[in-house]
């Protein structure tokens, strides 16, 4: 018999609950309702090399009827690295169907990093590191806040036409700075079709001595291609683990495209735990005057 909506939802709660056991710190809930989390999952316990962030949703049907749709953020997983993974995931789900994987799906990523580790691979180029400590009083760089005006939103989902110039720098708008424990989170969003248009505009955000200041600068952008009938997305964490990866993910659910966000933070001195992830969403979200 198959199983019921209730039955399916009593079974995501009580893997939910043994994983955020199993896993303490490295379990993160981004969005309760949405069914979004993410694990860090690292080669060991002690000065990891090698981690990577796994995002997953958990879709009304799943365990029994759907796969959960997930995301693997790491700056260094990139080609046959990715597909591989992927591919073993993929495997572990048709082998365990109607079951709940995710457990299956960490140890395997735990089981593939602990060999990177034991290889002769080189260790990762990480830039920066989370919660970098940065010396700045937090009181003078907040950027003129722009609101968003309608005909700007409308912008966000229309594709301009091809001829239009590659190199133009689109309208830039800076969102309401949120402030906790002298952490400040700002948003910072245009409108691009191109990706040399996110070139130029991060460019142009990092000519500001402020932004170019920020322990974090963590962006994501999606481009719709209609020719292909695909997106063209990127992200990047800038040492603010798995936090690009959640951005594209936010933008991905709230179904936005032809557009950069960027998210600054200045850190305070004070760690906020899973709160600095709840607050670059929240800034985004705001910016994208959902």
């Amino acid at each position: 018999m198959a199983a019921s909506d209730t039955e399916r939802a009593q079974q995501q709660i009580d893997e939910i609950e043994a994983l955020s056991s199993i896993y303490g710190d490295d379990w993160c809930v981004v969005d309760e309702d949405e069914k979004i989390y993410c694990i860090k999952i690292s080669d060991c316990l002690d000065q990891p090399k090698w981690t990577l962030c796994l995002q997953v949703i958990l879709p009304p049907g799943y365990p029994t009827a759907e796969p959960p749709i997930y995301q693997l953020n790491a700056p260094w997983l990139r080609g046959q690295d990715y597909t591989e993974l992927a591919n073993s995931l993929e495997e572990i789900y048709v082998r365990n169907l109607g079951e709940s994987i995710l457990y299956l799906w960490v140890e395997k990523i735990r089981e593939v990093l602990i060999e990177k580790a034991q290889s002769s691979d080189p260790e990762p180029d990480i830039k920066k590191t989370t919660e970098e400590v940065d010396e700045d009083d937090g009181d003078d760089f907040l950027i003129d806040y722009q609101p968003i005006q309608e005909d700007q939103i409308k912008m966000l989902n229309y594709m301009t036409s091809e001829s239009q110039e590659d190199e133009e720098l689109p309208p830039i708008h800076h969102g309401n700075p949120i402030t906790d424990r002298r952490s400040t989170f700002q948003a910072h969003l245009a409108p691009v079709v191109t990706t040399r248009q996110v070139k130029r505009v991060l460019e142009k955000l990092y000519e500001n001595k402020k932004i170019a200041s920020a322990t974090h600068n963590i962006y994501a952008y999606r481009i719709y291609c209609e020719d292909k009938q695909t997106f063209l997305q990127d992200c990047e964490d800038d040492g603010e683990t798995a936090a690009g990866g959640r951005l594209l993910h936010l933008m991905q659910i709230l179904n936005v495209h032809s557009v950069l966000v960027v998210v600054s933070r200045w850190y305070g001195g004070i760690l906020l735990g899973p709160d600095r992830f709840k607050h670059i969403n929240n800034c985004a979200r705001n910016v994208l005057a959902e």
